[in-house]
């Protein structure tokens, strides 16, 4: 499967100067949300992952993923893996689980996002499941920025992933673009105004 393409196609590979999450900046970003509003394409990238994830033999009772943007990822995954789906979600910047959300004791639990730069939101939430009683048994997403190392890649975890190192990371691709302290980014030395994907309409 060629992710990168099915990216491309959907208008979601996106070239220009951005501010990430992190507070770094890219030339490139990936707008998960293009990709996915076509519910054949999540099916089809969700029926990717889980055969990845069914292959290794891991035990999954519940997927959870952080919202908002791991929530048609993680919804197409568990309907693949065919188990519970859950989401935690920020409220006044913290990461809960609400909505009457409940996790058992030991319950084997699996974090998606769509895309894992660091894998910072997918901790957050995963330390939430495991304020309740669950455990992570794992991590997946569509596509990997490249910080983590994931399972069937030669991409080597560097400094600033969160993840885990003793449970697995599940993705179809890599995508490894630069990433610019703002004070060191080239784009605004030549004069270009980082925008951050979602606030002007992309």
């Amino acid at each position: 499967m060629d992710v990168k393409k099915i990216y491309m196609d959907a208008n979601a590979l996106l070239e220009g100067h951005f501010k990430l999450s992190s507070g770094n900046h890219s030339g490139f970003y990936l707008q998960s949300a293009k990709v996915l509003e076509e519910p054949k394409t999540a099916k089809l990238l969700a029926d990717a992952l889980a055969k990845q994830i069914k292959e290794s033999g891991l035990e999954i009772d519940t997927v959870c993923a952080p919202a908002l943007g791991g929530l048609i990822a993680g919804f197409a995954l568990a309907q693949a893996l065919d188990v519970r789906f859950i989401f935690a979600e920020r409220v006044d910047g913290v990461m809960n689980i609400r909505r009457g959300f409940e996790v058992s004791k030991d319950e084997k639990v699996l974090m998606c996002e769509d895309i894992i730069t660091t894998g910072g939101s997918a901790m957050e939430a995963a330390a939430v499941v495991e304020s309740l009683g669950g455990k992570i048994v794992g991590v997946a997403a569509l596509a990997n920025r490249g910080f983590c190392k994931r399972e069937h890649s030669n991409v080597l975890t560097k400094s600033n992933c969160k993840l885990p190192q003793d449970i697995p990371f599940f993705a179809l691709a890599d995508f490894t673009f630069e990433m610019y302290h703002p004070e060191a980014c080239p784009l605004c030395k030549d004069g270009s105004e980082a925008i951050k994907p979602g606030s002007r309409g992309n």
